[in-house]
């Protein structure tokens, strides 16, 4: 496998995403939580940017136990992003399609190397 570059670990914050090129591939790197995360920018519905959209925490409905609903909130546990053409939403930590968890995103291996970040491609 070929290590493709991505920037000094100091670069990223958590929170930010980098996309990088390796030969035809766009690849999305995201830090989140102080983990990093690689998946193809290729999105499985229509091809658009995955990566590029908006990161936001997963939306969920706290029920009470009947089933009463207690409203609608951010996950303190799932991070999300989301492509910018039509609002496809992956997680972060798995590239799954959270709609169709069948379907998946490209996952590629992250390594740091001292105070470097590479994609293994």
């Amino acid at each position: 496998m070929a290590e493709q570059y991505v920037g000094k670990t100091a670069e990223f914050k958590d929170g930010d995403r980098r996309i990088i090129f390796a030969g035809d591939n766009e690849i999305g790197v995201f830090r989140h939580e102080g983990q990093f995360y690689a998946y193809s920018n290729f999105c499985l519905h229509q091809g658009g940017p995955a990566c590029e959209g908006l990161t936001i925490a997963k939306v969920e409905e706290r029920l009470l136990p009947d089933k009463t609903s207690q409203g609608l909130y951010f996950s303190d546990s799932e991070m999300h992003f989301v492509c910018p053409w039509h609002g496809y939403e992956y997680d972060m930590k798995t590239g799954e399609c959270v709609s169709d968890r069948k379907l998946k995103l490209r996952k590629y291996k992250v390594v740091e190397k001292g105070d470097e970040v590479y994609v293994l491609t």
